[in-house]
Protein backbone atom coordinates (compact mmCIF):
# COMPACT_ATOMS: atom_id res chain seq x y z
CA UNK A 1 0.00 0.00 0.00
CA UNK A 2 1.37 3.44 -0.98
CA UNK A 3 0.30 5.96 1.60
CA UNK A 4 -0.33 9.59 0.35
CA UNK A 5 2.24 12.16 1.95
CA UNK A 6 1.25 13.40 5.49
CA UNK A 7 2.09 15.47 8.13
CA UNK A 8 3.83 14.01 11.41
CA UNK A 9 1.63 13.01 13.81
CA UNK A 10 1.80 15.74 17.20
CA UNK A 11 0.75 14.33 20.71
CA UNK A 12 -1.80 16.54 22.47
CA UNK A 13 -2.64 19.10 19.58
CA UNK A 14 -6.43 19.61 20.44
CA UNK A 15 -8.93 18.20 18.27
CA UNK A 16 -10.08 20.42 14.88
CA UNK A 17 -14.00 20.30 13.22
CA UNK A 18 -14.62 20.68 9.72
CA UNK A 19 -17.27 20.79 7.68
CA UNK A 20 -17.15 19.98 3.81
CA UNK A 21 -20.29 21.59 1.48
CA UNK A 22 -20.08 18.68 -1.38
CA UNK A 23 -21.79 19.68 -4.83
CA UNK A 24 -22.05 17.97 -7.82
CA UNK A 25 -19.12 19.63 -10.06
CA UNK A 26 -19.01 21.92 -12.80
CA UNK A 27 -16.26 22.43 -15.82
CA UNK A 28 -13.52 25.20 -15.22
CA UNK A 29 -14.80 26.89 -18.51
CA UNK A 30 -17.40 26.86 -20.98
CA UNK A 31 -15.03 25.30 -23.65
CA UNK A 32 -15.19 22.17 -25.19
CA UNK A 33 -11.93 20.81 -24.11
CA UNK A 34 -13.34 21.97 -20.43
CA UNK A 35 -16.53 20.51 -21.03
CA UNK A 36 -15.06 17.11 -22.14
CA UNK A 37 -12.94 17.24 -18.95
CA UNK A 38 -15.84 17.31 -16.88
CA UNK A 39 -18.05 14.78 -18.90
CA UNK A 40 -15.42 11.97 -19.30
CA UNK A 41 -14.58 12.45 -14.81
CA UNK A 42 -18.60 12.45 -13.99
CA UNK A 43 -19.74 9.95 -16.84
CA UNK A 44 -17.30 7.54 -15.74
CA UNK A 45 -18.35 7.25 -12.17
CA UNK A 46 -19.95 4.00 -11.98
CA UNK A 47 -22.44 5.17 -9.55
CA UNK A 48 -23.73 7.34 -12.46
CA UNK A 49 -23.66 5.09 -15.31
CA UNK A 50 -24.08 0.90 -14.43
CA UNK A 51 -23.25 0.58 -17.75
CA UNK A 52 -20.59 -2.67 -18.34
CA UNK A 53 -17.21 -0.95 -18.08
CA UNK A 54 -16.15 -2.21 -21.63
CA UNK A 55 -18.83 -1.78 -23.33
CA UNK A 56 -19.67 1.82 -21.43
CA UNK A 57 -16.10 2.84 -22.24
CA UNK A 58 -16.23 2.23 -26.03
CA UNK A 59 -19.60 4.59 -25.86
CA UNK A 60 -18.57 7.50 -23.83
CA UNK A 61 -15.21 7.93 -25.47
CA UNK A 62 -15.79 7.23 -29.09
CA UNK A 63 -19.52 8.41 -29.45
CA UNK A 64 -20.67 11.00 -26.23
CA UNK A 65 -17.53 12.80 -25.76
CA UNK A 66 -16.79 13.69 -29.26
CA UNK A 67 -20.47 14.71 -30.07
CA UNK A 68 -21.66 15.94 -26.80
CA UNK A 69 -18.75 17.99 -25.70
CA UNK A 70 -19.06 21.08 -28.08
CA UNK A 71 -23.44 20.78 -27.55
CA UNK A 72 -22.47 21.11 -23.96
CA UNK A 73 -20.28 24.04 -23.73
CA UNK A 74 -22.34 26.15 -26.17
CA UNK A 75 -25.51 25.54 -23.06
CA UNK A 76 -22.67 26.49 -20.28
CA UNK A 77 -21.75 29.61 -22.23
CA UNK A 78 -25.21 30.49 -22.39
CA UNK A 79 -25.43 30.82 -18.13
CA UNK A 80 -21.48 31.23 -17.31
CA UNK A 81 -21.12 34.77 -15.54
CA UNK A 82 -18.94 37.22 -14.80
CA UNK A 83 -17.76 35.60 -11.55
CA UNK A 84 -17.86 31.71 -13.32
CA UNK A 85 -19.99 28.89 -13.00
CA UNK A 86 -23.33 30.06 -11.50
CA UNK A 87 -22.97 26.51 -9.37
CA UNK A 88 -19.66 26.95 -8.12
CA UNK A 89 -20.21 30.51 -7.55
CA UNK A 90 -23.64 29.57 -5.44
CA UNK A 91 -21.91 26.61 -3.38
CA UNK A 92 -18.89 28.98 -2.43
CA UNK A 93 -21.27 31.77 -1.43
CA UNK A 94 -23.29 29.35 0.49
CA UNK A 95 -19.80 28.18 2.46
CA UNK A 96 -18.76 31.43 3.23
CA UNK A 97 -22.20 31.94 5.03
CA UNK A 98 -22.36 29.14 6.99
CA UNK A 99 -18.55 29.29 8.15
CA UNK A 100 -19.88 32.90 8.99
CA UNK A 101 -23.29 31.99 10.70
CA UNK A 102 -21.71 28.78 12.70
CA UNK A 103 -19.20 31.32 14.08
CA UNK A 104 -21.79 33.52 15.35
CA UNK A 105 -23.37 30.49 16.99
CA UNK A 106 -20.47 29.95 18.98
CA UNK A 107 -18.60 26.96 16.97
CA UNK A 108 -15.03 26.92 16.20
CA UNK A 109 -14.99 24.91 12.86
CA UNK A 110 -13.43 25.19 9.25
CA UNK A 111 -16.06 25.25 6.52
CA UNK A 112 -14.80 24.43 2.74
CA UNK A 113 -16.46 23.71 -0.22
CA UNK A 114 -15.80 20.92 -2.54
CA UNK A 115 -17.07 19.50 -5.88
CA UNK A 116 -17.43 15.50 -6.98
CA UNK A 117 -16.42 16.26 -10.39
CA UNK A 118 -13.73 19.03 -11.15
CA UNK A 119 -12.42 21.43 -9.33
CA UNK A 120 -12.01 22.00 -6.25
CA UNK A 121 -11.53 18.59 -5.85
CA UNK A 122 -12.57 16.37 -3.05
CA UNK A 123 -9.08 14.65 -2.37
CA UNK A 124 -7.45 18.45 -2.77
CA UNK A 125 -10.20 19.82 -0.12
CA UNK A 126 -9.59 16.72 2.22
CA UNK A 127 -5.70 17.31 1.67
CA UNK A 128 -5.82 20.81 2.61
CA UNK A 129 -8.23 20.18 5.94
CA UNK A 130 -5.61 17.49 7.07
CA UNK A 131 -2.40 19.63 6.68
CA UNK A 132 -4.65 22.73 8.98
CA UNK A 133 -4.94 20.07 11.56
CA UNK A 134 -8.58 18.94 10.93
CA UNK A 135 -9.44 15.26 12.66
CA UNK A 136 -13.04 15.64 12.78
CA UNK A 137 -14.58 16.23 8.88
CA UNK A 138 -18.25 16.48 8.53
CA UNK A 139 -19.70 15.50 4.78
CA UNK A 140 -22.21 17.76 3.89
CA UNK A 141 -23.60 16.93 0.11
CA UNK A 142 -25.90 19.56 -1.43
CA UNK A 143 -28.51 16.88 -2.69
CA UNK A 144 -31.44 17.03 0.21
CA UNK A 145 -32.56 13.62 -1.54
CA UNK A 146 -30.50 10.08 -1.45
CA UNK A 147 -29.51 8.61 -4.40
CA UNK A 148 -26.85 5.99 -4.72
CA UNK A 149 -26.21 8.30 -7.94
CA UNK A 150 -25.04 11.44 -5.72
CA UNK A 151 -24.38 11.05 -2.09
CA UNK A 152 -23.50 7.44 -2.28
CA UNK A 153 -20.85 8.46 -5.03
CA UNK A 154 -19.84 11.30 -2.81
CA UNK A 155 -19.23 8.60 0.20
CA UNK A 156 -17.26 6.15 -2.81
CA UNK A 157 -15.14 9.48 -3.26
CA UNK A 158 -14.27 10.21 0.43
CA UNK A 159 -13.00 6.46 1.50
CA UNK A 160 -11.25 6.13 -1.65
CA UNK A 161 -9.78 8.91 -0.91
CA UNK A 162 -9.05 7.80 2.85
CA UNK A 163 -7.75 4.33 1.65
CA UNK A 164 -4.82 5.87 0.87
CA UNK A 165 -4.21 7.85 4.21
CA UNK A 166 -2.65 6.43 7.48
CA UNK A 167 -4.07 8.89 10.07
CA UNK A 168 -7.88 9.21 9.10
CA UNK A 169 -9.88 11.57 10.47
CA UNK A 170 -13.55 10.88 11.87
CA UNK A 171 -15.48 11.00 9.75
CA UNK A 172 -19.48 11.80 9.50
CA UNK A 173 -21.32 12.21 6.34
CA UNK A 174 -25.24 13.58 6.12
CA UNK A 175 -27.39 10.97 4.26
CA UNK A 176 -30.47 13.01 3.32
CA UNK A 177 -32.64 15.79 4.58
CA UNK A 178 -35.50 15.96 2.41
CA UNK A 179 -37.83 16.15 5.18
CA UNK A 180 -35.91 18.62 7.08
CA UNK A 181 -38.14 21.09 8.29
CA UNK A 182 -35.58 23.87 8.16
CA UNK A 183 -35.16 23.17 4.37
CA UNK A 184 -38.68 22.59 3.57
CA UNK A 185 -39.20 26.06 5.27
CA UNK A 186 -36.61 27.53 3.09
CA UNK A 187 -38.24 26.26 0.01
CA UNK A 188 -41.93 27.55 1.26
CA UNK A 189 -39.87 30.81 1.76
CA UNK A 190 -38.60 31.03 -1.89
CA UNK A 191 -42.07 30.27 -2.96
CA UNK A 192 -43.99 32.73 -1.15
CA UNK A 193 -41.41 35.23 -2.01
CA UNK A 194 -41.90 35.18 -5.98
CA UNK A 195 -45.01 34.91 -5.67
CA UNK A 196 -45.75 38.34 -3.42
CA UNK A 197 -43.73 39.79 -6.62
CA UNK A 198 -44.74 37.89 -9.43
CA UNK A 199 -48.40 36.42 -8.35
CA UNK A 200 -48.74 32.72 -8.73
CA UNK A 201 -50.26 30.12 -11.12
CA UNK A 202 -53.02 27.59 -10.32
CA UNK A 203 -50.50 24.95 -11.19
CA UNK A 204 -46.72 24.91 -9.44
CA UNK A 205 -44.05 21.84 -10.90
CA UNK A 206 -41.72 20.95 -8.88
CA UNK A 207 -38.62 19.22 -11.33
CA UNK A 208 -36.32 16.83 -9.90
CA UNK A 209 -33.35 15.52 -11.45
CA UNK A 210 -34.38 12.33 -12.92
CA UNK A 211 -32.71 8.67 -12.20
CA UNK A 212 -33.12 5.19 -13.98
CA UNK A 213 -36.50 3.81 -13.47
CA UNK A 214 -33.94 0.45 -12.99
CA UNK A 215 -32.55 2.54 -9.69
CA UNK A 216 -35.98 2.86 -8.35
CA UNK A 217 -36.82 -0.86 -9.07
CA UNK A 218 -33.43 -1.91 -7.47
CA UNK A 219 -34.00 -0.09 -4.11
CA UNK A 220 -32.86 3.11 -4.15
CA UNK A 221 -35.08 5.63 -2.42
CA UNK A 222 -34.54 8.99 -4.07
CA UNK A 223 -37.93 8.82 -6.12
CA UNK A 224 -39.99 8.73 -2.39
CA UNK A 225 -37.55 11.29 -0.91
CA UNK A 226 -38.45 13.53 -3.83
CA UNK A 227 -42.28 13.38 -3.62
CA UNK A 228 -41.60 13.73 0.16
CA UNK A 229 -40.25 16.63 -0.17
CA UNK A 230 -43.43 17.58 -2.39
CA UNK A 231 -46.01 16.81 0.13
CA UNK A 232 -44.39 18.58 2.82
CA UNK A 233 -43.52 21.74 0.79
CA UNK A 234 -47.34 21.49 -0.77
CA UNK A 235 -48.83 21.13 3.08
CA UNK A 236 -46.37 23.92 3.46
CA UNK A 237 -48.04 26.25 0.60
CA UNK A 238 -51.35 25.51 1.10
CA UNK A 239 -51.84 23.17 -1.58
CA UNK A 240 -54.23 20.60 -2.88
CA UNK A 241 -53.24 17.50 -4.85
CA UNK A 242 -54.33 19.43 -8.54
CA UNK A 243 -52.26 22.57 -7.71
CA UNK A 244 -48.99 21.02 -8.11
CA UNK A 245 -47.13 18.28 -10.23
CA UNK A 246 -44.02 16.20 -9.53
CA UNK A 247 -41.94 15.73 -12.49
CA UNK A 248 -38.16 14.75 -13.52
CA UNK A 249 -35.87 16.41 -15.87
CA UNK A 250 -32.44 15.48 -17.72
CA UNK A 251 -33.37 12.29 -19.03
CA UNK A 252 -30.03 10.50 -20.84
CA UNK A 253 -30.13 7.74 -23.06
CA UNK A 254 -32.76 5.25 -24.17
CA UNK A 255 -33.58 3.61 -21.38
CA UNK A 256 -37.14 4.47 -19.12
CA UNK A 257 -36.37 6.93 -16.57
CA UNK A 258 -38.38 8.13 -13.57
CA UNK A 259 -41.96 9.44 -15.35
CA UNK A 260 -43.30 11.81 -15.44
CA UNK A 261 -40.56 13.94 -17.56
CA UNK A 262 -40.65 17.80 -17.28
CA UNK A 263 -40.48 18.85 -20.72
CA UNK A 264 -43.41 16.89 -22.22
CA UNK A 265 -45.24 17.52 -19.31
CA UNK A 266 -45.77 21.08 -19.09
CA UNK A 267 -45.56 20.64 -23.59
CA UNK A 268 -49.20 18.88 -22.61
CA UNK A 269 -50.44 21.38 -19.57
CA UNK A 270 -49.39 24.09 -22.51
CA UNK A 271 -51.95 21.93 -24.82
CA UNK A 272 -54.53 21.57 -21.79
CA UNK A 273 -55.19 25.15 -22.41
CA UNK A 274 -52.88 26.28 -19.10
CA UNK A 275 -52.19 29.99 -19.54
CA UNK A 276 -49.40 30.21 -16.83
CA UNK A 277 -46.97 27.96 -14.75
CA UNK A 278 -45.03 28.37 -12.16
CA UNK A 279 -42.19 25.51 -12.07
CA UNK A 280 -39.14 25.45 -9.63
CA UNK A 281 -36.60 22.42 -8.80
CA UNK A 282 -36.22 21.88 -5.20
CA UNK A 283 -33.49 19.04 -5.46
CA UNK A 284 -31.02 21.51 -6.46
CA UNK A 285 -29.74 23.80 -3.76
CA UNK A 286 -27.67 26.01 -6.40
CA UNK A 287 -28.68 27.27 -9.66
CA UNK A 288 -27.01 25.47 -12.17
CA UNK A 289 -27.25 24.46 -15.81
CA UNK A 290 -29.99 21.52 -14.91
CA UNK A 291 -32.17 25.11 -14.16
CA UNK A 292 -30.94 27.96 -15.61
CA UNK A 293 -30.55 26.90 -19.07
CA UNK A 294 -32.86 23.57 -19.24
CA UNK A 295 -35.67 24.29 -17.08
CA UNK A 296 -35.38 28.35 -17.45
CA UNK A 297 -34.64 28.59 -20.82
CA UNK A 298 -35.06 25.32 -22.74
CA UNK A 299 -38.53 24.04 -21.09
CA UNK A 300 -39.79 27.85 -21.16
CA UNK A 301 -39.46 27.65 -24.66
CA UNK A 302 -41.35 24.43 -25.44
CA UNK A 303 -44.02 25.60 -22.80
CA UNK A 304 -45.17 29.03 -24.93
CA UNK A 305 -44.93 27.23 -28.28
CA UNK A 306 -47.51 25.10 -27.14
CA UNK A 307 -49.52 27.67 -26.54
CA UNK A 308 -48.71 28.75 -22.45
CA UNK A 309 -48.35 32.22 -22.09
CA UNK A 310 -46.38 32.92 -18.93
CA UNK A 311 -43.52 30.53 -17.57
CA UNK A 312 -42.21 31.54 -14.06
CA UNK A 313 -39.13 30.24 -12.70
CA UNK A 314 -38.66 29.83 -9.39
CA UNK A 315 -35.19 30.61 -8.43
CA UNK A 316 -32.99 27.37 -6.42
CA UNK A 317 -32.49 28.64 -2.47
CA UNK A 318 -28.80 29.98 -3.40
CA UNK A 319 -28.16 32.35 -1.01
CA UNK A 320 -31.25 32.81 0.47
CA UNK A 321 -31.08 33.62 5.00
CA UNK A 322 -33.39 30.77 4.97
CA UNK A 323 -31.75 28.54 3.56
CA UNK A 324 -28.38 29.69 5.21
CA UNK A 325 -29.85 28.96 8.78
CA UNK A 326 -31.14 25.84 7.36
CA UNK A 327 -28.00 24.80 6.32
CA UNK A 328 -26.23 25.19 9.84
CA UNK A 329 -28.98 23.61 11.83
CA UNK A 330 -27.72 20.45 9.70
CA UNK A 331 -24.41 21.12 10.14
CA UNK A 332 -24.61 21.02 13.80
CA UNK A 333 -26.89 17.84 13.36
CA UNK A 334 -23.50 16.49 12.39
CA UNK A 335 -21.14 17.72 15.04
CA UNK A 336 -23.21 17.22 17.86
CA UNK A 337 -20.47 15.67 20.65
CA UNK A 338 -17.67 17.42 18.88
CA UNK A 339 -15.53 20.13 20.59
CA UNK A 340 -16.80 23.21 18.19
CA UNK A 341 -17.69 25.39 21.16
CA UNK A 342 -15.36 27.76 22.32
CA UNK A 343 -14.51 27.63 25.95
CA UNK A 344 -15.40 30.96 27.97
CA UNK A 345 -11.90 31.75 28.03
CA UNK A 346 -11.63 31.16 24.58
CA UNK A 347 -14.74 33.58 23.50
CA UNK A 348 -13.44 36.01 26.05
CA UNK A 349 -9.81 36.01 24.32
CA UNK A 350 -11.70 36.42 21.24
CA UNK A 351 -13.95 39.32 22.57
CA UNK A 352 -10.68 41.07 23.59
CA UNK A 353 -8.97 40.31 20.38
CA UNK A 354 -11.55 42.17 19.00
CA UNK A 355 -11.44 44.88 20.94
CA UNK A 356 -7.37 45.37 20.63
CA UNK A 357 -8.25 45.41 17.05
CA UNK A 358 -11.14 47.94 16.30
CA UNK A 359 -8.79 50.25 19.09
CA UNK A 360 -5.68 49.88 16.87
CA UNK A 361 -8.00 50.55 14.30
CA UNK A 362 -9.34 53.83 15.88
CA UNK A 363 -5.79 54.87 16.78
CA UNK A 364 -4.16 54.63 13.00
CA UNK A 365 -7.18 56.40 11.70
CA UNK A 366 -6.57 59.21 14.29
CA UNK A 367 -2.86 59.36 12.91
Amino acid sequence: MAYRKEPPHTHGTVAKCAVVLVNLGTPDAPTTPAVRRYLKQFLSDPRVVEIPRAVWWFILNLIILPFRSSKSAAKYASIWTSEGSPLKVHTHKQATLLRGLLGQRGHKVAVAMAMRYGSPSLPEVLDQLKAEGCDKIAILPAYPQYSGTTTASINDAVFAHYAQVRNVPELRSARNYHDDPGYIGALRDSVLAHWEKNGRSEMLVMSFHGVPKRTLLLGDPYHCECHKTARLLATELGLGPKQYMVTFQSRFGKAEWLQPYTAPTLVQLARDGLQRVDVMCPGFTSDCLETLEEISMEARHDFTAAGGKQFHYIACLNESPSWINALADIAEQHMQGWPTRLSPAQADARRKDAETGRASAVRMGAQ
